[in-house]
């Protein structure tokens, strides 16, 4: 117990605590504490209410000891008055304000902004249980030494006796005189003696009513007079046995999952200490790897500078020389100098001959200076722009210069997530994020027995750009895949991990192929023959006139231009959900082309659907299995017959009555089990089952797709590129 003393010092006098109450961010401040900080913030008069604090005989001078004088306590009813005449009335505000002030009080546990409302410390609970916790702490390491009397004439003696009621320590005969026989006084109960008086229940604040509920809304502990107010109206109160028993149970485990892991948290405290000292020593490395690096572009850049400095002499020199030499050749032009006194004593010659070869040589140094006199100018200009610095970019990067960041963990993209005959994950990466130069994808099933050991991860290295394509992944099988960012400064943190279901079959891959059956009017099939849509058009628009009257709709169909004749094959496709009525499904090629080569009216009287079976009496003693199975879809809904029979053929035999309706999801599957007989549709993107029907696969079997009305079909696109394969129907040889 000893070593809980810093759980009981307030966080504002750092000492124990002194008639605590609960903030609403749930942490505790001494009364006295809290009216300090109050004041300090400039909520003058807002410390409290006054009948909280501690009143006692000690506390009247008239009274402060029975051997001075006896005389009566203050009767408490003109309190009670001035409490009444000033209620609903609060220092700051006048009477009756439309706005009342809210009282911020600044926690100094949690360093947040508590709003008090307009009461403020008046409207906390005090926490009995925390002065309880600090008596007993107190008692047992005798904290303050021993009680004295509160009123006994100096020096006290020590007390021996406590009254609530009262609010205060007696001695023996203190007590006796505050307490006389015959009186109500009486009646009080002694207790120990306490420096902190406490009510004998936690009461509310509000009403001054102990509190018996606990509002879970609110997380708020009230009282009767609270339950029924309008503020708790449709709130969830439980009485406060259930809220002890539920917080006592729930502390209680906690507690002993702690205790019971005591050498897992030594470990754990081992495990951070070791880590303080590696982060020490990392530390200290990092500043002399920063300190050196600094160094060395310090040494660039004083290396620079010695450079520049030279040129810049050399170019003064240089200029400087020529200047010199131009004011020699102008000093020579003046009077007095010695290449105008040699051409005056030149001029002086009468020879003629001798002239001639002297002067033609000194002619020419004149001339050269007279034209250099008239046309004068500096050898050399003064200015060395040529040699200022552009360090703005240089700059710029100085300025930037920051530790090397790992990149941030990815954002998988779920929206164009997807496996189908292979898996295609893309991803991105936050916003401010550092560049990747490369990625690593990991990914591992999640659905095969656990292996002893650390969990094994397939591994894609250096993936360039942000998306990946995971090929041959098994079918039927949940993959659960990750990807991490790479640079210079180190691998970043994985994404979070993604969950994707595998096709419960290999993929068939196929084209579109309406000639059976399909109206060129009506059927429009993409140039990629992946899609296909059905315009309704004029026929529609009369059948719609003479519904009543008998007409027909046609039935257009499109197959696919494989055929299945083994195993177990898997295809999705997603339909408009602004489609009229679209049926998606198989059938067994032979019956299909001879079904929809002339379809016959779906909706005059004379037209008697299908069966679905393959004998057309529909008093066989033995049902066949359907040739067909389809799966009705229309204005966004799926139709389900109460069993598989109803959807096997174009049209079933059950009523709406025995049918139900469910979403269309974005995407439909088809699994196909030729050996079982079997085919199964699927909600493609979770991969939920939606129907199981039987299928007649005595030959080969087509996909098919039924139009009636307008509506639209888009296959499911191959997730990689596919080599050419040739396949056959009907007699035609197509290219896939």
């Amino acid at each position: 117990m000893k070593n809980m003393e810093k759980e009981l010092l307030c966080p504002v006098c750092q000492e124990m605590y002194k008639q605590p109450l609960v903030l609403p961010c749930t942490h505790n401040v001494c009364q006295a504490c809290a009216r300090e900080v109050l004041g300090q913030q400039g909520y003058i008069g807002h410390g409290g209410d006054p009948s909280s604090e501690p009143t006692s005989p000690a506390s009247t001078p008239s009274t402060r000891s029975p051997r001075l004088s006896r005389r009566t306590l203050p009767k408490p009813d003109r309190l009670d008055r001035l409490l009444k005449s000033g209620f609903g009335t609060y220092p700051g505000r006048k009477r009756g304000a439309l706005h009342p002030q809210t009282i911020i009080f600044p926690c100094p546990a949690c360093q947040g902004d508590v709003e008090l409302g307009e009461r403020g410390l008046s409207g906390l609970f005090r926490n009995l249980t925390l002065e309880r916790v600090v008596e007993r702490y107190r008692q047992s390491v005798s904290v303050g030494g021993a009680i004295l009397c509160q009123l006994c004439k100096p020096p006290p003696l020590e007390a021996t006796k406590g009254c609530t009621e009262c609010r205060a320590t007696f001695c023996n005969e203190c007590f006796k005189l505050f307490h006389p026989w015959g009186t109500q006084k009486a009646q009080h109960e002694p207790t120990l003696p306490t420096l902190s008086f406490r009510p004998k229940g936690l009461m509310c604040p509000d009403h001054k009513e102990e509190v018996t509920h606990y509002c879970k809304t609110c997380q708020r502990l009230v009282c009767q007079l609270c339950r029924v107010r309008r503020t708790h109206s449709g709130h969830k109160i439980t009485p406060v046995l259930s809220a002890y028993q539920a917080l006592k149970d729930k502390l209680t485990k906690s507690l002993t999952y702690i205790l019971g892991n005591q050498d897992t948290v030594q470990t754990q405290i081992c495990e951070l200490e070791e880590t303080i000292r590696h982060t020490e020593v990392s530390g200290q490395q990092a500043k002399e790897e920063v300190s050196q690096l600094v160094r060395g572009l310090g040494a660039v850049l004083e290396e620079k500078r010695a450079s520049l400095l030279q040129a810049i002499e050399e170019c003064q020199q240089e200029r400087l020389a020529r200047l010199s030499a131009q004011i020699q050749e102008h000093r020579s032009l003046l009077d007095g100098s010695g290449l105008v006194g040699y051409a005056q004593e030149v001029l002086k010659e009468t020879d003629q001959p001798c002239f001639v070869q002297a002067a033609k040589q000194l002619h020419n140094r004149i001339a050269r200076a007279t034209e250099a006199l008239q046309t004068f100018g500096p050898a050399a200009s003064s200015s060395f722009r040529h040699c200022q610095l552009d360090v703005g970019r240089e700059m710029k990067l100085l300025t930037e210069l920051n530790f090397l960041r790992v990149p941030e963990a990815p954002v998988i993209d779920t929206q164009r997530t997807f496996a189908y005959d292979q898996i295609f994950l893309c991803w991105r990466l936050p916003p401010h994020s550092p560049p990747a130069w490369h990625y690593t994808v990991e990914f591992r099933r999640t659905d095969v027995p656990a292996q002893p050991g650390p969990t094994r991860w397939q591994r894609r290295e250096e993936v360039r750009g942000t998306s990946a394509l995971l090929e041959n992944p098994d079918t039927g099988s949940v993959y659960v895949l990750r990807v991490r960012g790479c640079n210079k400064a180190g691998y970043g943190e994985y994404s979070e991990d993604v969950h994707l279901h595998t096709p419960p079959a290999p993929v068939l891959h196929f084209f579109l192929d309406g000639r059976w059956g399909a109206s060129r009017e009506r059927l429009a099939i993409s140039k990629d023959q992946r899609a296909v849509r059905s315009i309704p058009g004029l026929p529609l628009l009369l059948a719609a006139e003479r519904l009543l009257t008998g007409c027909h709709l046609s039935v257009d169909v499109v197959l696919g231009d494989v055929a299945v004749t083994q195993g177990r094959s898997y295809w999705a496709c997603a339909v408009d959900p602004a489609s009229y009525l679209v049926k998606v499904g198989v059938g067994l090629e032979s019956k299909l082309q001879e079904s929809f080569q002339g379809a016959p009216d779906v909706i005059s009287p004379r037209y008697d659907p299908d069966s679905g079976h393959d004998s057309g009496a529909e008093d066989a003693t033995v049902e066949a299995l359907p040739p067909f199975a389809f799966l009705t879809i229309g204005m966004g809904k799926i139709l389900l017959g109460s069993g598989a029979s109803s959807n096997a053929g174009l049209t079933g035999r059950d009523g709406p009555a025995a049918s139900c309706t469910v979403p269309l999801p974005p995407r439909l599957g088809i699994c196909l089990d030729y050996e079982r007989g079997r085919v199964s549709f699927l909600d493609a993107v979770s991969f939920r089952g939606l129907l199981e029907c039987p299928l007649d696969c005595s030959g080969p079997v087509c996909p098919a797709f039924c139009f009636i009305g307008g509506g639209a079909v888009q296959l499911q696109e191959p997730v990689g590129t596919k080599p050419e394969r040739k396949v056959t129907i009907g007699g035609f040889a197509k290219l896939d």
